[in-house]
């Protein structure tokens, strides 16, 4: 029986994800789509989609062949509403765009969003529900936590770590063997040379602490 896949989040990034996944059930997956959820009922209201929202995310009961797939960018939204959604029975599904590479020792969890011409370099960690986005790149024995998210062209190179529940906005460059605390954020196109604590949101080349 074909998966059943769900986008959890309606709004841009979600129209982003549905065209994944069209790309990856016509490289061959066993999927099905049945819609998307947002508290937002009218979310695609002007869009043209073949599926509309079938409900709202807080309220609703997952059925036995539902596959999730998170399309939230915010770290702490995404947590709240995946672990209300797996409280209720509800299990997630990665999504791994074709043309992503995948190198060798790579581990991948639970509900990561893949997007396409993305790369994970040799002995690479990347935690449960991580997004990261459109040619972006982790390089060897990099480390991302749980619920992070990266957003496109973002260079995360060797040894680096990006901390559970952590944002970078597109353009980020990290330098070997640098850190971004857990939720932490760091600005668009910033250059983070020296570790970002936990907690802090970040701007600049360098990047530094915002006051």
């Amino acid at each position: 029986m074909k998966k059943d896949i769900i986008i959890v989040g309606a709004g841009g990034f979600g129209r982003e994800v549905f065209n994944y996944i069209e790309d990856v059930i016509n490289a061959g997956a066993d999927w099905s789509f049945k819609g998307f959820l947002d508290d937002n009922l009218d979310a695609l209201a002007n869009y043209d989609y073949p599926k509309k929202v079938i409900g709202k995310i807080k309220n609703y009961i997952p059925c036995e062949n539902d596959y999730f797939i998170c399309a939230i960018g915010g770290p702490k939204l995404k947590k709240d509403l995946v672990s209300s959604l797996v409280e209720r029975g509800g299990k997630f599904e990665s999504l791994i765009h074709p043309t992503a590479r995948i190198g060798r020792n790579v581990h991948i969890g639970r509900g990561v969003v893949l997007c396409p011409y993305t790369s994970l370099n040799c002995d690479s960690f990347v935690g449960n529900y991580v997004m990261i986005n459109g040619m972006s790149g982790c390089g060897h024995d990099s480390y991302v936590g749980d619920y992070a998210t990266i957003s496109a062209h973002c260079d995360i190179t060797g040894f680096c770590k990006v901390g559970e529940g952590a944002f970078l906005a597109s353009r980020v460059s990290m330098r070997p063997g640098s850190k971004v605390g857990n939720w932490a954020s760091v600005g668009i196109g910033s250059c983070v040379i020296m570790n970002i604590k936990d907690g802090v949101s970040a701007f600049g080349n360098p990047a530094v602490a915002l006051k």
